[in-house]
């Protein structure tokens, strides 16, 4: 009787001991694994890489195998009341149960600790593609999920936020606080989803004043080079064990201006290109918050492929192998030979470019903010060729037909575009024109497609006309920006419903002086956007000598 009790209690305990095994091989080389690599994707999802797949999968196994660990936790407990009743020399209960136990509730502690994760990274609601980026005394959000989904834990769970709770980790003597609504409350109605979260969305990071005469730096780190952790901590007590979680969001960059966006937005992104997530199962992980003591240098093909992610992310559309080519050799200094050329931090975002006084990633930056507000239709549908040298600009027009034209960012003026035509001379030599480049401040009077479309020349004694025709290679212009123009042109004035005769329509319209010569000029010829209705344009134009033309449409400068 003894050897059938003994043999069928080591049966229990070989497959309670298998199931554990097996628990422990699925946690550590599949799920961990699995999760690790959701927050890298995440991580590349923050500066502007393709979008990281749902957490819900990893949600249906963390609850899964934490209900498998708690049923055998339970069985386990169980075997104390088999020994109690009946125990003999060699009972095998005893020598196995607090072993095989005390594996169970590590891994349920390790399970609980990495399914405490930050689902949606801290982020200014104003700048929603931004992340990872705060401003001081400025809302943010974040929110928390933990992927053990049991009705027991809805609204158990006070999620604290702190930041920095380790100073001693970044290169900051800059102090921040927490304010606004620091606790909150994991439920399950707080998702969509149905999974258990908890969305912080009143939080605004403070500057402490306790190093008054600190500005922000030390040594020669400025303030978008410090990178700060906000860390979040909460208790679960469920079936007698209390375990206390804690995770924190990816670093930081503090600014107290949105000047200081796009050095920050250059920091975040070089921190996530090179540092993974660390090891997941740690209670508190540290992270490299001195990173910027030593940034590390980039590949060229590694930092091209972020920088199209920021262009399709951000604007819609990425960058295709000739625009990236001309971004290479910008950063390279000379034409691109080696894919493996080695590209530092301060060549990225702090040095100037030659012969400017601005950095690669302040005029990369300002195109994208000028794409954004200014040409976005025209940038999706594929208009604007965008990044291409002069010298491959005029080689690409010199063969097309007179009129054609492309669209270039600037490379002498931030956040500027502007249009190269080619035309022929009267003794058949081929020539180019470049227009002064719009920034900002004159598009901001008119749309871009609208400046195409009105844009005329004056020359010599020529009569105005529009030399735009073919939207390089060879689309008709009207084709390709027609369904983008504001509105149609107007040749006389409207009368009001009443009978009245209403206001004649007003329009700018702009236009350029080129050289007298004729020649492609050193200088671009300067728009003048002139606010003159089509009908008094019409009548200039008819009733005038070139000449007289021209002294008319100075006087109206």
């Amino acid at each position: 009787m003894l050897n059938t009790l003994d043999h069928k209690r080591k049966e229990a305990l070989r497959k309670m001991t298998q199931i554990v095994d097996e628990i422990d091989a699925l946690m550590s080389k599949k799920l961990i694994e699995e999760l690790r690599d959701w927050k890298r994707r995440q991580q590349i999802a923050c500066i502007g890489g393709p979008l990281h797949s749902s957490l819900d999968q990893f949600q249906n196994w963390f609850t899964l195998l934490a209900e498998s660990l708690f049923q055998i936790r339970r069985q386990i407990q169980k075997l104390d009341e088999l020994w109690t009743k009946v125990t003999y020399d060699g009972d095998p209960i005893p020598q196995h149960k607090q072993y095989l136990l005390e594996r169970v509730i590590f891994l349920i502690l390790n399970l609980f600790q990495s399914s405490f994760i930050v689902e949606r990274q801290p982020c200014m609601p104003t700048h929603p593609q931004r992340p990872l980026v705060l401003k001081t005394e400025i809302q943010f959000t974040v929110k928390l999920r933990l992927l053990v989904k049991l009705p027991e834990l809805n609204y158990q769970l006070r999620v604290k936020a702190t930041i920095d709770k380790d100073p001693s980790q970044n290169l900051s003597n800059r102090k921040f606080i927490l304010i606004g609504t620091p606790v909150k409350v994991m439920s399950i109605e707080e998702s969509a989803n149905g999974s258990l979260a908890v969305e912080m969305r009143h939080l605004k990071p403070k500057e402490s004043k306790t190093n008054p005469g600190n500005k922000g730096h030390e040594g020669s780190h400025m303030v978008t080079e410090e990178l700060h952790s906000i860390s979040f901590e909460t208790q679960v007590c469920l079936y007698g064990l209390t375990i206390d979680l804690e995770t924190n969001s990816l670093p930081v960059v503090m600014i107290s201006n949105v000047s200081q966006l796009p050095s920050a937005l250059a920091s975040i992104i070089w921190y996530n290109l090179f540092t993974a997530e660390p090891q997941l199962w740690t209670s508190a992980p540290n992270q490299n918050l001195a990173f910027f003591a030593n940034p590390p240098t980039a590949s060229l093909n590694q930092l091209l492929e972020v920088l199209s992610w920021q262009f399709s992310s951000y604007v819609g559309r990425g960058l295709n192998s000739d625009q990236l080519n001309m971004l290479g050799e910008k950063l390279v200094g000379q034409q691109v030979t080696q894919a493996d050329n080695q590209i530092s931090w301060s060549r990225f975002c702090k040095e100037h470019l030659p012969g400017k006084s601005f950095s690669f990633w302040a005029w990369l930056e300002a195109i994208l903010e000028l794409i954004k507000k200014h040409l976005l239709p025209i940038w999706i549908d594929g208009c604007v060729m965008g990044f291409v040298n002069k010298e491959k600009e005029r080689n690409l027009l010199k063969d097309k037909m007179p009129g054609t034209f492309l669209l270039r960012f600037s490379e002498s003026h931030l956040g500027s575009i502007t249009f190269t035509w080619v035309y022929q001379a009267e003794n058949g030599e081929v020539r180019f024109h470049s227009v002064e480049p719009y920034n900002k401040g004159r598009l901001n009077a008119l749309p871009f497609p609208d400046i195409l479309r009105n844009y005329k020349v004056i020359e010599a004694e020529n009569a105005p006309e529009n030399p735009l025709k073919y939207l390089y290679p060879d689309i008709p212009k009207d084709k390709a920006f027609g369904k983008h123009y504001n509105s149609q042109e107007t040749e006389a004035s409207r009368p009001m419903e009443n009978g009245v005769k209403g206001y004649v329509p007003s329009v700018f319209v702009p236009m350029s002086k080129l050289p007298s010569n004729g020649g492609s000029s050193s200088s671009p010829p300067s728009p003048l956007d002139l606010p003159m209705s089509p009908s008094v344009f019409a009548a200039l134009r008819e009733q005038l000598t070139p000449t007289e033309f021209e002294t008319a449409v100075s006087y109206t400068i």
